[in-house]
C-alpha cells in the first residue's frame, strides 16, 4: 500500500497527471470542430445524392422502379421519401436540430440504400460502412456542443449536459 502511495506521489507520476490533464483539455477544445467536420462529411454525401435525384425526378422514379429494390414501398413512394430524406436529414444533422434522430434516420436510410442496390461495388459498400459508423457515433453521442440541440438544451433545462 505504501509503495502505491509513493508511486502516485512521485514526480514522474505527477508529470503524467499534468500531461493527461492537458491532453484532456486539448481534446475538449477540438472535439466540437471534429464533430462538425464529421457531420459535414456525411451530410455532404447524402445531400449531393438528393440534389442529383431532383435534377431529373422522372429518372429517379425509373431508377427506383428498375434498379433499386426497396422493400415494402412502392417505387414512387420510395423515390419521394428517399429524396426528401437525403435533402432534409443532412441539414438537420449539420445544424444539430434533432441531431440524434437525424443521425439515426440517416443510419437506417444508409442500411436500406446499401442493401437495396444489388450492383453496389465493394468500394461503394465500404463507403456505406464508413458513413454508417459515423452516423452510429453521432446517434450514440449526440450532435455535440456546436449544435442547436445543445444550445436549446442549455437555455431550456438545467438537466441537459
Amino acid at each position: 500500500m505504501a509503495s502505491l502511495d509513493n508511486l502516485i506521489n512521485s514526480s514522474l507520476m505527477q508529470k503524467a497527471f499534468v500531461l493527461d490533464s492537458l491532453y484532456g483539455r486539448v481534446l475538449a477544445a477540438i472535439t466540437p470542430a471534429i464533430e462538425l467536420a464529421l457531420k459535414l462529411w456525411v451530410a455532404n454525401a447524402f445531400f449531393k445524392s438528393g440534389l442529383t435525384k431532383i435534377q431529373s425526378f422522372e429518372t429517379t422514379i425509373m431508377l427506383f422502379e428498375y434498379e433499386y429494390s426497396v422493400p415494402l414501398l412502392s417505387p414512387t413512394l420510395a423515390a419521394y421519401m428517399g429524396t426528401a430524406a437525403e435533402l432534409v436529414l443532412p441539414v438537420l444533422l449539420v445544424i444539430g436540430l434533432a441531431g440524434r434522430y437525424a443521425a439515426l434516420a440517416l443510419f437506417l436510410f444508409n442500411i436500406v440504400a446499401a442493401i437495396s442496390y444489388p450492383d453496389i461495388s465493394p468500394l461503394g459498400l465500404s463507403q456505406h460502412y464508413l458513413w454508417g459508423m459515423a452516423l452510429l457515433m453521432l446517434t450514440l453521442y449526440g450532435p455535440g456542443k456546436w449544435s442547436l440541440d445543445h444550445f436549446i438544451c442549455k437555455k431550456c433545462s438545467a438537466a441537459c449536459s
